[in-house]
């Protein structure tokens, strides 16, 4: 049984969360708590498996009751409680930077009690599965991580303070984000192509839960006169990527813009899909430009990276470098056989450093990452990527 605590100071949003996880199978709300003071008396004696936070409470608010918690408490996943709004955004992304593990967007704009509910669990649920490292009831096992071994325990994400744990064994099965069979085989990298090493003149990155600080040290690593440009998809809604591409513009040594119509793709900028549209591309003469389509979700995301690898692939083919990072399901991998068809090469973070390994762990599984990297070493791996494949270039 997953042991859930709610923090929030509204009794209604309380109840709301309360009975949204009411029906959710092996998942109980073990407490309550008006604000982060009384959350911190109580983690304490109920020891939760995971906690929602709101952000503004009475006494203390969720962003420093999450610092507070993080102090005594590093592994126990965190998911804030949003407002859809520019300052909901900007304080979700700062709880995210002091250690919280994921975020739910409060309903907004629904008819009845009922349907904010379920809009409530089809997002809190998975989530909750995903971040507990445990499977839904009846939901299939995977193959072992490692062969002839069994399935690992979860674990503390290394390098990052106060993530959640590893997934012990892959998203529940049929639920939204959940991974593919397959997915937890062994973590080894695809087989060597024939001519590796070729000129990349793009950086293509797929990313969801526990993206937001993974993409930090991603991009914090890449120098401003890296001769290519990035495109990015994280999952994410409107409002939340340009507040996230604005922290990123002035946290990471390149130019970050969130995606409009229109835009050239320059050496050393970074292209953010925007919330609820896919980013695309197409050419004018030699230039590249960015393309908003509101076409139907995949892998019930918009923007997802499936949609952007596939464009990435067919303007640019074997030029292309994608990494896919940490996140829930399994949207990047078809992108990702669509870029290896194209001669392009896919890196995946490693599971010791995903907050899920959902995404990352779906690449692995279908055989198709070349390299297999924790986050750490991903930047210098991408960047000495570009440099090398350059070099080799003019030499020819």
């Amino acid at each position: 049984m997953i042991s859930v605590l709610v923090v929030d100071d509204s009794v209604v949003v309380r109840r709301l969360i309360v009975d949204a996880l009411g029906g959710a199978e092996n998942i109980e709300v073990v407490g309550t708590a008006s604000n982060g003071l009384l959350a911190q008396a109580k983690i304490d004696q109920l020891k939760p498996d995971v906690i929602t936070m709101d952000i503004e409470m009475p006494q203390m608010d969720g962003i420093t009751a999450v610092r507070e918690l993080r102090k005594r408490h590093k592994q126990i996943p965190v998911i804030m409680f949003s407002t859809l709004s520019a300052s909901g955004a900007s304080a979700t992304l700062e709880a995210l930077s002091a250690g919280a593990t994921d975020y739910v967007t409060k309903p907004s704009n629904v008819g009845s009690i009922n349907e904010s509910i379920k809009a409530v669990r089809d997002e809190l649920v998975p989530k909750i599965y995903a971040l507990s490292g445990r499977r839904r009831p009846g939901a299939p096992s995977g193959p072992p991580s490692r062969p002839g071994a069994p399935a690992a325990p979860a674990r503390p994400v290394a390098g990052r303070p106060g993530a959640a744990p590893a997934r012990a064994g892959m998203p529940p099965a049929g639920r939204p984000g959940a991974a593919p069979a397959g997915a937890g085989r062994p973590a080894t990298a695809a087989p060597r192509r024939s001519a590796p090493g070729g000129r990349i003149d793009i950086l293509a990155i797929g990313s969801s839960t526990g993206g937001p600080d993974a993409l930090t040290k991603v991009l914090q690593g890449i120098p401003a006169d890296i001769p290519v440009p990035i495109v990015i998809t994280q999952h994410m809604p409107p409002v939340f990527t340009k507040m996230f591409a604005e922290r990123l513009d002035r946290s990471t040594p390149l130019r970050v813009v969130e995606a409009g119509d229109g835009m050239e793709l320059a050496p050393g900028w970074a292209y953010i899909a925007p919330g609820d549209h896919h980013l695309v591309f197409h050419r004018r003469g030699t230039a590249t430009l960015t393309q908003l389509s509101g076409a139907p979700p995949e892998n019930s995301c918009r923007p997802a990276v499936d949609v952007m690898f596939r464009s990435v692939a067919a303007l640019y083919g074997a030029s292309t470098y994608a990494a896919v990072l940490t996140g829930m399901g399994h949207d990047g991998r078809g992108g990702a056989k669509v870029l290896r068809d194209a001669g392009a090469e896919v890196l995946a973070q490693d599971e010791a450093t995903s907050v899920v390994w959902g995404m990352p762990g779906a690449v692995v599984g279908a055989g198709l990452a070349d390299e297999i990297l924790p986050l750490d070493r991903i930047a210098a791996h991408l960047v000495n990527r570009v440099k090398s494949g350059r070099s080799a270039a003019v030499a020819r």
